[in-house]
């Protein structure tokens, strides 16, 4: 392919809703609340996992986990899209294009193996429960979270470099509120199979392989439900699942909608609008879905929210 128009990238335009003008500020309130409930809610999660000392469990060592990296997922683009929902200039360096890209693909595929870690520990929790304090042990936990974090961050870099280190030419011009690693390669001059290739292999290992796991340990868990004689015994196994089964459809359906949707040739605004909804609506929703539906955390919640008021 030829060359001749390849120039140094010093920064990138994030097209966004710049043609939209009064969407950007219908956005702008809206998406700053969800920003804001998203921090206190999953900032709270993370405080009362570790203040109480009921819960310093494997399953809410993981729930801890989760509100961290939504968190991280948020603050990764929101607070530079909401800058640029109001102002004309919507650059970002080259550096920050790339800590952005590297971010929100790290955060996302860690997600998407501790969602499947959850289920497991649901799992072994109640198809195995004379064992679980053996086999999901404090190690195990912190090794699973760890593998989690870092195999993920390592995935993302190596699919940052390589997309980054691609020779860009034309407008410079992402269509996207974000760097989007998708959106961004469509500005290189050069072929993208190998990436194209690269991401398809990571998305089958971080969606479908993860969401079957789940499935099957969601297999395993109903049929022992189903086994245990008395109503209350039931309910009681139900309610402990309820809140990650939720969260798991919230976050695997809409990220396969966006996804695995058919792609069009050009991109439309309501898509964006969804994506922007998606990617801060459901970071929002996952602390108000653990807190809602469950007393152990609604009731450390007030212990930690009684003390801290006793002690001043």
């Amino acid at each position: 392919m030829e060359l001749a128009n390849w120039t140094e990238v010093s920064a990138f335009f994030l097209k966004g809703f710049s043609g939209y003008p009064a969407l950007e500020h219908l956005l702008f309130p809206l998406c700053s609340a969800m920003y804001l409930v998203t921090l206190l809610g999953n900032t709270a999660i993370v405080a009362v996992t570790m203040l109480d000392a009921h819960l310093h469990t494997p399953m809410y060592f993981f729930l801890g986990n989760l509100s961290i990296l939504d968190i991280c997922f948020t603050s990764s683009f929101v607070p530079l899209m909401l800058v640029h929902l109001l102002s004309v200039q919507k650059t970002i360096s080259f550096i920050g294009c790339a800590i952005q890209m590297c971010l929100g693909l790290s955060t996302g595929s860690t997600e998407c193996v501790l969602l499947a870690v959850m289920a497991y520990d649901r799992y072994l929790a109640i198809c195995q429960p004379l064992r679980y304090p053996v086999l999901m042990s404090h190690r195990l936990c912190l090794l699973l979270a760890g593998a989690a974090w870092v195999l993920c961050l390592l995935k993302s870099v190596a699919e940052t470099v390589i997309a980054m280190r691609l020779p860009f030419c034309g407008h410079h011009v992402v269509s996207h509120f974000t760097c989007e690693i998708l959106a961004v390669l469509k500005l290189a001059c050069s072929d993208t199979s190998v990436n194209e290739g690269f991401l398809l292999v990571g998305a089958i290992l971080l969606l479908p392989v993860p969401l079957a796991f789940i499935c099957l340990s969601y297999m395993f868990i109903l049929a022992t439900v189903l086994r245990v004689p008395s109503a209350a015994g039931r309910k009681k196994a139900f309610s402990t699942c309820s809140a990650h089964l939720a969260v798991v459809l919230l976050f695997y359906g809409t990220v396969i909608f966006i996804y695995m949707k058919p792609k069009t040739k050009e991109a439309r605004v309501s898509d964006e609008v969804f994506t922007v909804l998606y990617a801060v609506v459901t970071p929002m929703l996952n602390p108000i879905i653990y807190s809602l539906r469950n007393k152990e955390v609604k009731e450390a919640a007030r212990k930690v929210w009684g003390r801290t008021w006793t002690s001043r």
